[in-house]
C-alpha cells in the first residue's frame, strides 16, 4: 500500500473514531469535555463543549447538534448574576465553576459565538430568541471587563484556556473572540430588531484596529494611530526587535509585551479576517521554519519553550489547578496540540492552501491514534512537542472535533458561518 493509500485509510478511520467519541461525548445536559473520569473533564464546559459544538455543526448529525443546543441551554441556564457564563457544569451534582484563582473570560466569548453559530446553522429562531436576554447579559459584563471603557478586554491571570500559563491583560486570543463576539451580536441584534446597531458596529470597528495596530510590529518608524499606551508600545517595540514582521504579539500589559508565539491567536488572527495577505504569509513562515515538525504535524500551544534556565520559569512553575503540567514540551509550554491544529486546517482550507491543510489533518489523525492506557486511538489532549508521546488527558472531546473539522473544511464547508 502505498503513503497517499495510508494516508487515505487513516483519514477515514480517523473521521470514523472522532465521530463515535463525539458520540460517547454527547449527554442528555450537553457536551462533555471528555467522557473520561479524570480530574474535572466529565462536564459541560463553557470552552470545551462550544469547540467541541462547532464540529458537530459541520456534520449531518441532527443528534449531535442537538447535543450541542442542550450544551448551550445548560451554561445558559447557570449563568452568573452578573452574567457570567460558567467555565463548566457537573451534569451529575450541578456543581458550578466559574473558574479558579481567577474566572473564566473565554468561557463567556465561546458562549456567544456557539449561540451564534447553532442559530445560523439551524435557522432556530426560537432558541436565539431565549438566548438574547442571556447575551445581552454577557454583553454588559464583558464591557465593564474592559475597565477602562477603551474596547479591550483586560484578562487577568489564568483566565482563559492557557489557566497554567503565564500570559494576562490584554491578550490577543481573547480580544480576537471578543471581535467575533461582537460580530455575533450584530447579527442577531440585525435579525431580530430588523435593524443595525451603529453603536455596536462602530465598536467592531474599532476592536479591529486596536488589535492590528497593537498586536503586530513592523519597522517603520511611525506609531499607529490606535496605539493603547505610547510608552508600553514604545518599549515592546524596541525589545521585539528579532520578531518584528513575524507574528503576532501574545498579551500587552502594565508591565509590557509578552513575546512567545501564542498560536491559536495567530490563527484566529487571520481566521476572523483580521490579517491581510502579507502577515498570513508571514505568520505561515514562521510556523514552518520554526515549529512544524516532519514527523509529525501539529501545532505548539506556544512557543519557544520555557525551560528551568529561562527567567519565567520560577512563575510558570507555581501555577497550576491540580498539579505541574508544563514541563519543557508539555502542556501549554510546547506541546502539540490537535484542537489548535484543527484550526489551523480550516484556516488553511478557507484560504485555498489545500495540500497544507491536508498534512496538518493527517498529524491530527496520526495523534489522535496514539494508544494510551494500552489502547489505540487515545485522543491525546496533547502531543509531547519532542518526545512525540501522548499526553494529558485520553479521549478528549476537542481533540476528535479538530478531526471533524478537518475532514469538513476540506470538504469546502465553511468553519464559522458569521464574518465581519
Amino acid at each position: 500500500m502505498t503513503r497517499t493509500q495510508n494516508d487515505e485509510k487513516l483519514m477515514a478511520e480517523g473521521y470514523r473514531k472522532a465521530m463515535d467519541l463525539l458520540g460517547e461525548c454527547s449527554r442528555p445536559e450537553g457536551f462533555l469535555a471528555s467522557p473520561t473520569d479524570d480530574e474535572n473533564y466529565r462536564r459541560i464546559w463553557g470552552r470545551d463543549s462550544v469547540i467541541i459544538g462547532l464540529a458537530a455543526l459541520l456534520t449531518e448529525d441532527k443528534e449531535l447538534h442537538d447535543t450541542f443546543k442542550r450544551s448551550l441551554e445548560t451554561l445558559a441556564r447557570h449563568q452568573g448574576p452578573h452574567g457570567e457564563i460558567p467555565s463548566n457544569v457537573d451534569p451529575k451534582s450541578q456543581r458550578v465553576s466559574f473558574g479558579g484563582m481567577a474566572g473564566r473570560v473565554d468561557a463567556d466569548l465561546w458562549f456567544v459565538i456557539g449561540c451564534g453559530e447553532y442559530w445560523k446553522a439551524t435557522g432556530d429562531r426560537d432558541f436565539i430568541g431565549k438566548m438574547l436576554p442571556v447575551i445581552e447579559k454577557v454583553r454588559f459584563l464583558l464591557g465593564a471587563w474592559q475597565f477602562n471603557n477603551r474596547g479591550l478586554l483586560y484578562i487577568p491571570a489564568t483566565g482563559d484556556w492557557a489557566d497554567e500559563y503565564l500570559h494576562n491583560g490584554y491578550v490577543l486570543y481573547d480580544q480576537l473572540l471578543y471581535l467575533q463576539v461582537l460580530r455575533t451580536i450584530g447579527e442577531i441584534r440585525t435579525h431580530w430588531h430588523d435593524s443595525h446597531d451603529h453603536r455596536l458596529d462602530e465598536q467592531k470597528s474599532r476592536l479591529k484596529h486596536l488589535i492590528r495596530d497593537n498586536y503586530w510590529f513592523t519597522d517603520d518608524a511611525d506609531v499607529p494611530d490606535d496605539v493603547y499606551h505610547d510608552v508600553i508600545y514604545q518599549k515592546g517595540k524596541k525589545i521585539a526587535a528579532g520578531i518584528k514582521n513575524r507574528y503576532w504579539m501574545s498579551f500587552f500589559s502594565p508591565h509590557g509585551y509578552g513575546y512567545r508565539f501564542d498560536a491559536l491567536a495567530n490563527i484566529f488572527a487571520s481566521l476572523f479576517d483580521v490579517a491581510d495577505e502579507g502577515r498570513r504569509r508571514l505568520v505561515d513562515r514562521y510556523i514552518e521554519q520554526e515549529l512544524a515538525d516532519e514527523k509529525l504535524k501539529l501545532v505548539p500551544a506556544f512557543h519557544p519553550v520555557i525551560t528551568p534556565v529561562d527567567k519565567d520559569w520560577e512563575e510558570l512553575h507555581i501555577i497550576f489547578s491540580y498539579h505541574f503540567k508544563n514541563r519543557p514540551y508539555e502542556y501549554h509550554n510546547g506541546g502539540l496540540w490537535p484542537m489548535i491544529t484543527g484550526f489551523y486546517v480550516a484556516d488553511l482550507s478557507r484560504r485555498g492552501l489545500m495540500d497544507a491543510a491536508r498534512e496538518y489533518l493527517i498529524g491530527i489523525h496520526r495523534a489522535n491514534r496514539m494508544d494510551m492506557e494500552g489502547e489505540a486511538w487515545g485522543f491525546p489532549e496533547y502531543v509531547h512537542g519532542k518526545e512525540h508521546t501522548p499526553g494529558g488527558t485520553r479521549h478528549q472531546g476537542w481533540s476528535a472535533a479538530a478531526a471533524v473539522i478537518g475532514h469538513n473544511v476540506l470538504k469546502g464547508k465553511e468553519m464559522f458561518r458569521i464574518h465581519g
